[in-house]
């Protein structure tokens, strides 16, 4: 039988693996095994990072809505539900970003729904 050698695969998939590595600290982007662990948790974190994401924007959105409303002495869910009777569709983000570059159209679309 002839022996196989894998010689070429393995240092292509170790290398592969580095050059993920490279920012990292001292062995962690030199060494294979070390550089492995820490590309394995660093994917990990990545991605359980992006699925928080999407949760610290949501409440950062609403928070600016809330502070908006406390500001004009309107009440935040009575706010939101009186745009969704109305059928008013902006999401949070549209409306926070309303709220910060173009406060007086948000003050004139959230008070004329406060007497409702």
């Amino acid at each position: 039988m002839i022996r196989i050698k894998s010689g070429k695969i393995t240092r292509k998939r170790h290398q592969k693996i580095i050059k993920l590595s490279k920012s990292f600290r001292g062995s962690q982007s030199k060494l294979f095994k070390t550089s492995n662990q820490r590309v394995i948790k660093s994917l990990k974190n990545s991605y359980a990072d992006r699925k928080k994401k999407k949760s610290f924007y949501k409440n950062l959105w609403v928070n600016r809505i809330n502070i908006f409303c406390k500001l004009n002495y309107i009440n935040y869910s009575k706010t939101k539900d009186v745009l969704k009777h109305k059928k008013i569709l902006l999401n949070s983000k549209i409306i926070s970003n309303l709220c910060i570059f173009d406060s007086t159209a948000t003050k004139r679309l959230l008070v004329t729904n406060k007497n409702i």
